[in-house]
């Protein structure tokens, strides 16, 4: 759960034997071979037996498929890890994306942070949260987490602390970085944990503790508290403060994300849902229609004609020149972009905003005014499109992977949902449709952005992930009691 909730902490950093490490990555490994030391030593079920031979079966191609124990329907066995195919096709065709880097230290160190060790913390998630408050344990630590980064962040819009960037840091032009170094990591992170916190606000029920961990029901609930007012509070109370982290952010891609996620979201929950979504396209297009230029601000965003989307939009015009000169199947190999993007970078380019309509004419004659209109722009790390980053990073068949595992996230996501209608299960309706949403902002958020190559945003990935096994699992289990009974 510490874990969980301390996804920034990748933020520290240090080296050990040489190797560079970061704390969360420290975390994750100490976690997952002490896990791993103690499946060794339990009678029932050891996943590993006869010595040193049993040990060796941890390297077998069968150990991610064999080593899940699960309850279903009352019987525990042994079950295939859900995505388990999927991982051990991302941690091979990711490793020969470093070979394609040339095996780099930095490839190598990408390979470690951004796949091998969300893999291990899935398989973690999986095998310590099978119990019926195991996904409430992700939420109150995705909350916990959540919480920190933004409280952090409106301090940093009160006071302007913390936020290297002069021109970030001006109040007039104030943009927040919390813990991060720059403004858009903070949508990054919040926007996918906000739609799942705003489901388990209609998760718990009224025999459960919510997000509270049981031990802490019982003395609450001696003392006539209501456990769930105060887990329902304390969820509401993150989720407006991260709204408020983003926004103080000026994290549009997020902003975006999330707006896709609650219409998509309120179509498919409830007749209230439904309602709400209306008023809020009602309530939308009331404000753009008195604002001055409403609409055509929202214009210019939707179509990259804004600064940001036109340095998207040149960025991915030369993401695409390389991949067509040589890299078009094998990509350019893990942390390479930057290096083999260099001799196809435009350094800048003449910005126009579309309030000059002789915007042409006057950059050909006047030299001033190109001066005035030059805007240089930097190499940075990923094209900011979640397509042409896989694609440049893992090739084509790491991109074909993504989008499978994109696609078969949201199919269980709906499938559930379309079962849950007819069972009408209703105490996970909101759980799923929650994850589904998560999804949205990230494939949303992940068309101008960077939603998966960064140390907490892979990880939060694969913990979504883990969520909706969780879940799928116990549905299952849920059907199989109610055709018992």
């Amino acid at each position: 759960m510490f874990i969980i909730a301390g996804l920034p902490l990748y933020l520290v950093r240090f080296k050990i034997f040489g190797i560079p490490m970061t704390l969360l990555e420290a975390m994750i490994l100490i976690a997952f071979f002490c896990w791993l030391i103690f499946q060794t030593r339990r009678a029932i079920p050891p996943p590993f037996q006869g010595g040193v031979w049993g040990w060796l079966k941890l390297f077998r191609p069968g150990f991610l498929k064999s080593n899940f124990w699960h309850k279903n329907g009352g019987v525990e066995g042994r079950k295939k890890y859900p995505f388990g195919a999927e991982i051990i096709l991302l941690l091979i065709i990711s490793f020969i994306a470093v070979g394609v880097a040339g095996f780099s230290a930095s490839a190598l160190g990408i390979w470690k942070a951004y796949f091998f060790e969300p893999a291990l913390l899935y398989i973690l998630l999986l095998n310590l949260f099978q119990d019926k408050n195991g996904v409430n344990k992700i939420g109150l630590s995705l909350a916990v987490g959540a919480g920190a980064v933004s409280v952090y962040a409106v301090f940093q819009k009160i006071t302007g602390f913390g936020i290297a960037n002069p021109l970030w840091a001006a109040a007039e032009t104030r943009r927040v970085v919390s813990f991060f170094g720059y403004p858009n990591a903070v949508g990054l992170y919040l926007a996918p944990i906000i739609p799942i916190l705003t489901a388990f606000l209609f998760f718990p029920r009224q025999d459960e503790c919510g997000l509270l961990p049981e031990k802490l029901c019982f003395p609450l609930k001696k003392e006539n508290i209501s456990v769930i007012g105060l887990s329902r509070g304390f969820l509401g109370f993150i989720i407006v403060l991260s709204l408020a982290a983003i926004v103080f952010a000026h994290s549009e891609g997020a902003l975006v994300g999330l707006a896709a996620a609650f219409i998509i979201g309120g179509l498919l929950g409830n007749k209230k849902t439904r309602l709400a979504v209306l008023a809020f396209v009602v309530a939308a297009v009331i404000a753009l229609s008195l604002s001055p230029g409403g609409f055509k601000v929202v214009e210019q965003k939707l179509t990259l004609k804004d600064f940001s989307g036109q340095v998207r939009r040149y960025q991915w015009k030369e993401t695409l020149i390389i991949l067509n000169h040589g890299h078009f199947y094998q990509g350019v190999g893990l942390d390479n972009y930057q290096k083999a993007i260099a001799p196809y970078h435009q350094p800048g380019f003449f910005y126009d905003n579309g309030t000059d309509p002789l915007f042409h004419q006057h950059t050909v004659e006047s030299a001033e005014y190109r001066a005035k209109t030059w805007r240089p722009v930097e190499i940075y790390m990923y094209p900011h499109n979640i397509v042409l980053n896989f694609w440049s990073e893992l090739g084509l068949a790491g991109l074909f992977l993504f989008l499978w595992i994109f696609g078969k996230y949201i199919f269980i996501s709906l499938q559930n949902l379309i079962i849950i209608s007819k069972f009408k299960i209703q105490n996970s309706k909101f759980l799923f449709l929650g994850l589904l949403c998560s999804m949205i902002v990230v494939v949303v958020h992940g068309l101008v952005d960077v939603p998966y190559f960064k140390n907490d945003l892979s990880c939060l990935f694969w913990i979504l992930v883990a969520i909706l096994v969780l879940l799928d699992l116990n549905s299952k289990k849920e059907q199989i009691e109610n055709r018992k009974s």
